[in-house]
């Protein structure tokens, strides 16, 4: 069968890609049926959502009123054709290399080929493992008890390793190709026009669903600190950007219940026991191409299922906040050491704006690069060169988790 390509990325890119072990492909057993008509009747839903199409601003540098609007009636949105193939290339060789990296197992100091691996040295976490296939969250106190109901497990196959590399944290100081994706002037004014001229930065990561072998995130809703806060809105906890490498389906992709973003706090739990499983009725797919970004409130239930597909799913992810919900608070415990969100802390962790804004005007000089208002009159102070190489290192420990 012929490759197919869509804006120069290999849609067919699998396992031996991206050098991860090869395995039968299994199927979700039983229940196998009722997953196929739940993935064909959620997909239907997602493309009559009308949220998706290109970055547009309004002159003034407003998000255009469509996206706007079918934004914060959805909760997610996928913005189409952000990348070129050029990035799209930078950022395959990045992964190839940082999963080439990776330690051989939770406990293990070395990679593949017994050099130190990915992330020695550093105190930061840096690489997570999953059992194939499992949900090692789902039913747990983990991360606040956000995931509060377990996901179907299909049984993986025999040829499985024990365990599998699912996410690789603090990715900009491993990662040229994320850092410059990072510094996007189209998703940075996104970020603008959604959160201030004076956003924060929350945490990046990549995450790697292996085919045939990656595991299951709970239904959740992101945020913990400000479900009681009297100015609760649908933006309060923020968001995130997800990039698409190969693109997503829904046997691969995030799922995400539309409009859940506005409803509070909600008894995920309660929901999955009246749908009678972790299908949640009103739940669609993230659909995507290469080099698509999605952006998905913090505060919508999403989740993700096991990958019985043959096809890897890549996503660079990387989240924005409003000043005033973060500025002056205490928390973290998920993704940060519990910390003093104050003014030092936050502008020692949006550091990595300015660097990534240089790097990237650096590989990509046709374009213009964004101006992030806290650094104008400054930005001499945020060169990415040898001395920011070195200062990047375990920067995500001050990531700002709320």
């Amino acid at each position: 069968m012929p490759q197919t390509l869509i804006r120069g990325c290999d849609m067919s890119a699998g396992a031996a890609t991206l050098g991860l072990a090869e395995v039968p492909i299994v199927n979700y057993g039983d229940v196998e049926d009722e997953m196929v008509a739940y993935r064909a009747a959620g997909t239907e839903r997602a493309m009559q959502l009308g949220n998706r199409g290109p970055i547009r601003f309004t002159d003034d540098g407003n998000l255009h009123p469509e996206i706007a609007e079918a934004y914060s009636r959805c909760g997610f949105y996928v913005f189409t054709g952000v990348l070129g193939p050029d990035e799209l290339a930078d950022i395959e060789a990045d992964v190839i290399d940082l999963l080439d990296r990776c330690p051989t197992a939770p406990d293990a100091d070395t990679d593949r080929h017994g050099r130190p691996a990915l992330g020695a040295g550093h105190q930061g976490r840096n690489v997570s493992f999953v059992r194939p296939l499992t949900d090692p969250y789902g039913g747990t106190d983990v991360a606040h008890g956000r995931h509060p109901f377990k996901m179907f497990e299909p049984s993986a196959p025999d040829e499985a390793p024990e365990w599998v590399v699912q996410v690789i944290s603090g990715s900009l100081q491993f990662s040229e190709a994320c850092l410059r994706l990072y510094g996007h002037p189209g998703l940075l004014g996104v970020a603008q026009a959604l959160n201030g001229p004076d956003f924060t930065p929350f945490n990046e990561v990549v995450w790697i669903k292996q085919p045939g072998l990656g595991g299951s995130v709970a239904w959740h809703q992101d945020g913990w600190t400000h479900w009681d806060h009297p100015e609760l809105d649908e933006g309060t906890h923020g968001f995130n950007f997800m990039a698409q490498l190969y693109g997503c389906d829904a046997t691969n992709g995030l799922w995400v219940v539309p409009g859940s973003h506005r409803m509070g706090k909600v008894d995920i739990k309660a929901m999955c026991l009246a749908a009678g499983s972790d299908r949640l009725p009103d739940a669609v797919p993230v659909v995507c191409d290469p080099g698509d970004v999605a952006i998905t409130s913090r505060q919508a239930i999403h989740g993700s299922f096991a990958n019985t597909s043959e096809r890897p799913r890549v996503t660079l992810n990387f989240g924005f906040h409003r000043r005033r919900s973060v500025f002056g608070v205490r928390s973290g415990g998920v993704h940060n050491p519990i910390s003093l969100y104050d003014e030092a802390y936050i502008a020692e962790r949006s550091r990595v704006i300015g660097w990534a804004i240089d790097a990237r005007s650096k590989r990509f000089e046709a374009e213009s690069p964004f101006v992030y208002q806290p650094n104008v009159g400054r930005e001499h102070e945020f060169v990415w060169d040898d001395a920011a190489r070195e200062a990047i290192a375990d920067y995500n420990l001050k990531d700002i988790g709320i």
